[in-house]
């Protein structure tokens, strides 16, 4: 399963390319976004994997490296609680949205076009996950303060905080 989830966040999210021109460098990705600026932030939540930790855990992606940084863990009871309520074998991805990565370029359509780069973002985690046969379901029932909550964005203040936008359910 770690390679499918690694595969998944490298497919859906990871760099494909880095460009220079004099001494500027920056990256590109797999999915596109405005003005490339990636507003879309995105996290496994999970039960133990192999390969990944023994304990159910929350991670955040980061695509730079194509690493997963653990943030918290999670409470067994917890998992076994929420995984109860879905297939067998998912994963969970969270997505929230820097909205300041936009807004300083854009500005009032910032919110705009970060919902459109979380429509970006979906569809290419829709189309990694079916390359292994996997579905994917975005989980409506869950509210915006229930996912901050999970991800650990509710602490979060000020113009570079995320706001939760959606979590996911990828399963074989």
């Amino acid at each position: 399963t770690h390679k499918m989830i690694s595969q998944l966040f490298q497919d859906a999210l990871g760099l494909s390319a880095w460009k220079e021109f004099g001494e500027a460098r920056w990256s590109l990705r797999v999915n596109p976004s405005s003005g490339n600026l990636h507003p879309t932030e995105s996290y496994l939540v999970c039960g133990p994997v192999e390969g990944v930790y023994d304990q159910p855990a929350v991670y955040h992606y980061q695509p730079h490296d194509h690493a997963l940084e653990r943030r918290c863990v999670l409470p067994t009871a917890a998992w076994a609680a929420i995984s109860a309520q879905l297939p067998p074998d998912t994963v969970l991805v969270g997505l929230s949205s820097i909205y300041v990565r936009e807004s300083w370029k854009y500005g009032e359509r910032a919110f705009r076009y970060c919902q459109h780069d979380l429509g970006h973002a979906l569809a290419a985690l829709g189309i990694a996950a079916a390359a292994f046969g996997w579905t994917t379901r975005v989980l409506a029932s869950v509210t915006d303060p229930q996912l901050a909550a999970l991800l650990g964005l509710h602490t979060q203040h000020g113009p570079e905080a995320e706001h939760p936008d959606l979590l996911l359910a990828v399963f074989p």
